[in-house]
C-alpha cells in the first residue's frame, strides 16, 4: 500500500541509517523499525496503580442511598 506520512527527523535519520546498513529501501527500512516498535516489550513493568483515599468528614452515612438523596434535596432541612 502506498501512504505518505511525516516522519520527525530523529525517526528519518534512523530508518536511512538502516536502509544504508542492510542495503534496502526506506519504505522497507521504516517498516522494519514500526515491527520492532510493535513487538517491543518494556523491560520494566508499568507500575501498579494505587487509589489514594481521604476521609471527607461527611455527615450521613453514605451507604444509605436515601439519605444522601434526602440531604442533596434539602441541604437546610426544617429551615423555610
Amino acid at each position: 500500500m502506498r501512504t505518505t506520512i511525516r516522519l520527525d527527523s530523529d525517526v528519518l535519520a534512523a530508518a536511512e541509517r538502516l536502509r544504508r546498513e542492510r542495503g534496502i529501501g526506506l519504505g522497507e527500512a521504516v517498516n522494519e523499525l514500526v515491527r520492532a516498535g510493535i513487538h517491543h516489550r518494556p523491560s520494566v513493568p508499568p507500575r501498579s496503580f494505587r487509589q489514594r483515599t481521604r476521609a471527607l468528614g461527611a455527615r450521613v452515612d453514605l451507604s444509605r442511598n436515601s439519605e444522601v438523596l434526602d440531604m442533596l434535596d434539602d441541604p437546610y432541612p426544617g429551615q423555610p
